[in-house]
């Protein structure tokens, strides 16, 4: 046992450590668990008594050398790497530029959007993206089996349950829960089984408002919505209303501006009109305020529902909606900062 520890010794003495990769080499001959060392460490067990001290210590010794040339070599190489980099580095080039991030110019429109109607009262309400039946149609006063369901191509999870296709769900719960005077909006995603295409996607993202009060009328309503539009796009915006049907409102309307892609002179866009619809809106059915388990002879009001997406087409004049979900990093860099 002893002479194999002097043995070992001169050949740690001895070992040349030259090359970097030299120091993982020493470590697994003679520190590592199949180390030399170690194998010596398990012979230990087998030295009679009276001869464990002086191997011991003999043992000891050894192993020490051989972790302090180990750690010597370590120090010296990690200098050598830092000395290396030191002399690499040229302080004459201009510094790396640091990235920031950027909104998302859908977000950038709907916390925008959620700002203008908050100086006016509305308050923030949200709600599931997975429906029943009940709070995505029935309660819109859209009947079982009637032909206005077929104007949104539903994502069925099952009979009874889908993937909501408006944010008038919210306001379903919001009327269940919370007795007028109710004054909110509702942002959020929704989906439609639709063809993707550069003016329509299989999800998007809405904001809705309701405002419900005793003598609401839809002077209210036309009010609320030119404060809305000429605060988003600026007082010269041109705006008009066309009366139009949705199973939730009545009288119901369509409000559109003139087209801030082509200037109102016509394109592909606007269908060469110089106008694009951003909004529809009315008067809530009365039967909806009474599947809500409001008094639709005590309280009326307003509601109204717009897409995010067609707002940042206007505000950015993107003519793709597909623009906005493809990730393109240089597109998205053009927002930084806003």
């Amino acid at each position: 046992m002893r002479e194999d520890l002097e043995k070992i010794k001169h050949q740690i003495e001895s070992f040349e450590i030259i090359r970097p990769e030299q120091v993982e080499e020493f470590r697994l001959k003679y520190l590592s668990k199949k180390g030399e060392l170690n194998a010596l460490i398990e012979k230990f067990k087998l030295v009679p008594g009276e001869m464990k001290r002086e191997i011991g210590q003999l043992l000891n010794l050894v192993k020490d050398k051989a972790k302090t040339k180990l750690t010597e070599a370590q120090s010296h190489f990690e200098s050598k790497i830092k000395e290396n980099k030191s002399e690499q580095t040229d302080l004459t080039l201009p510094a790396e530029k640091e990235f920031s991030g950027s909104r998302h110019p859908l977000s950038i429109v709907e916390n925008e959007v959620i700002e203008i109607f908050k100086k006016i009262g509305f308050v923030y309400a949200e709600g599931p993206e997975i429906e029943d039946d009940w709070h995505n149609f029935s309660a819109l006063n859209f009947p079982k089996n009637h032909p206005a369901r077929d104007m949104q191509d539903t994502f069925f999870i099952d009979e009874e349950i889908a993937l909501r296709t408006h944010t008038s769900s919210v306001q379903v719960r919001l009327m269940e829960k919370q007795k007028p005077p109710i004054r909110a909006i509702m942002p959020g995603r929704v989906y439609r089984n639709e063809a993707i295409s550069a003016r329509a996607n299989c999800f998007f993202h809405q904001v809705e408002g309701i405002y419900i009060d005793k003598n609401v009328s839809f002077a209210d309503l036309k009010q609320t919505l030119f404060y809305f539009v000429k605060a988003l796009f600026g007082q010269d915006i041109k705006i008009r209303f066309r009366p139009s049907y949705f199973p939730f409102t009545e009288p119901s309307a369509e409000m559109d501006i003139s087209c801030l892609l082509c200037k109102g002179k016509g394109c592909n866009v606007c269908k060469y009109t110089g106008w694009l619809e951003i909004l529809g809106c009315g008067m809530i059915d009365p039967n909806v305020l009474k599947n809500c388990g409001i008094d639709p002879e005590e309280y009326s009001g307003f509601a109204f529902g717009m897409g995010i997406e067609r707002l940042a087409m206007l505000k950015y004049e993107v003519k793709d909606l597909r623009t906005y979900f493809n990730n393109d990093v240089r597109f998205l860099n053009q927002f930084e900062g806003l």
